[in-house]
């Protein structure tokens, strides 16, 4: 997992930038607007305008646009650098036209937060206070200079300067806050669309497990009998030879013996993960904690008896969700984990409890959002030197979960919060999974096992 989350959760993949073919198209929507703007300006409110260069500013990006479509491939996409400098184009372009059109005393000035905003969505948090920072810069210069708007009579359409300056400072406000607003959100999806990512490549890569757990059973079902025979016609042999080939026809049936128990060994797991498609939920619960039996905490199976123990499908979601609720416990535990299992006739209750430190509370309310960092101290690099915990694991047990139906919830063993270990004692982290035992929940409606009994081999 640390792997796939170095490889998968990196800040700025290269393919995240966006397509160059999506920068033109918002461009000609701009050049048409603009055009229309002047077109209007002229004719409809007789305003005075530079028209020459007007036309120059716009034919910028009219050209800017031509090139790109015939030097660069259709499917090209813009790396960060070049995004940036296509967005500054952009605001230059825009603020060149508000300086021959009265600055900030024209009403489009309010355009000039479209490109922050590409960026914020789109780009980094560098490229967005790069492009944020410029557009400030540029604001506050159109509205100190630039060429009065008027109409054909000369008369200069200004307006106040309070006006002036709290359109300034709404400008300036209005880049950092939507800036801001639109990476959180973008940084959040992206966060989000990863992690279910992430969740969906743990399905199958534990799926992909049990079909190959599958396989080997099958195989070690079907050479269990040419193996049975290889070992009764070569115990046959031995009895009849001496010598060489006596010690040949035994060391025969040795080797024949030992592949039975290969097959055996390999194909346990396998007829358990595909064959029996249920399983009792104490045979689930410990194969979910048996990779984590033997890191140096003690992990205690407790079960409360209220009635016979239900019977449940068996899928990949529940185990690997357990498991993942399970290793973050022993990951913080001081000693001892421990697995409550319980059912009533209404529900089946799994309680994973700690004697660690518990949940800080002020993360317990977000517990299972993915990328949930919280800053190491120095007790925790010394405890746990290679624990990196990004809130992933934690997601992904609940995202699978949740999926069979089962309702989660968080708390500590010991109130108030101390932040100390009680060693022995169930005073940590608290994590229940809780089902319903209705017809749509993980109960195994059938109990008859799907493999029938096996035939017994005989001479």
């Amino acid at each position: 997992m640390n792997d796939l989350t170095a490889s998968l959760f990196q800040e700025n993949p290269p393919n995240s930038w966006i397509r160059l073919r999506t920068l033109i198209t918002l461009r000609w929507v701009a050049i048409a607007g603009q055009f229309t703007a002047m077109t209007v300006a002229q004719w409809a409110f007789s305003l005075d305008v530079d028209l020459g260069l007007i036309g120059f500013v716009i034919g910028l990006a009219v050209t800017a646009n031509l090139i790109s479509l015939f030097v660069y491939p259709q499917d090209t996409r813009l790396n960060e650098r070049q995004a940036i400098l296509m967005l500054l184009f952009d605001t230059g372009q825009l603020v060149l036209l508000l300086f021959l059109t009265g600055g900030l005393h024209n009403p489009f000035a309010m355009l000039i937060i479209v490109p922050v905003t590409v960026a914020a969505m789109a780009l980094s948090m560098r490229a967005t206070v790069i492009v944020g920072t410029v557009t400030i810069l540029l604001v506050t210069f159109i509205a100190l200079q630039h060429i009065p708007l008027r109409n054909t009579m000369g008369i200069a359409l200004r307006v106040p300067e309070v006006f002036l300056l709290g359109y300034w400072v709404a400008l300036v406000i209005a880049v950092g806050f939507i800036a801001l607003y639109t990476r959180r959100v973008s940084t959040e999806m992206q966060s989000m669309s990863q992690a279910l990512l992430a969740t969906q490549m743990a399905l199958a890569r534990e799926q992909k497990l049990t079909d190959l757990g599958g396989v080997v059973a099958a195989y070690a079902h079907e050479l269990g009998t040419p193996l049975a025979t290889i070992k009764l016609v070569a115990g046959e042999l031995a009895e009849e030879l001496e010598g060489e080939l006596h010690d040949d026809a035994r060391l025969i049936s040795e080797q024949a013996d030992r592949c039975r128990d290969i097959l055996q060994s390999m194909g346990r797991a396998g007829k358990d993960d595909l064959h029996l498609r249920q399983a009792p939920l104490s045979a689930v619960i410990e194969e979910a904690a048996e990779p984590h039996m033997e890191r140096g905490k003690d992990i205690v199976l407790e079960t409360v008896d209220e009635g016979d123990e239900p019977m449940i499908l068996r899928r990949p979601e529940i185990v690997h969700g357990l498991r993942n609720l399970i290793q973050n416990a022993v990951d913080f535990a001081a000693s001892s984990v421990w697995v409550e299992t319980a059912w009533t006739k209404d529900t089946i209750t799994i309680r994973i409890i700690d004697d660690g430190r518990g949940y800080a509370p002020q993360v317990i309310g977000r517990i299972g959002d993915p990328f949930l960092r919280r800053r190491k101290s120095i007790q925790d690099k010394s405890e746990r030197p290679e624990y990196e915990g990004m809130g992933l694991g934690l997601f992904i047990a609940k995202t699978l979960l949740e999926r069979t139906g089962a309702e989660l919830s968080f708390a500590n063993g010991a109130e108030p919060y101390t932040g100390r270990t009680r060693p022995g004692m169930k005073s940590g982290a608290i994590a229940q999974v809780t089902w319903s035992r209705s017809a749509e929940g993980i109960e195994a409606q059938d109990r008859t096992p799907v493999l029938g009994e096996n035939t017994p081999f005989t001479a």
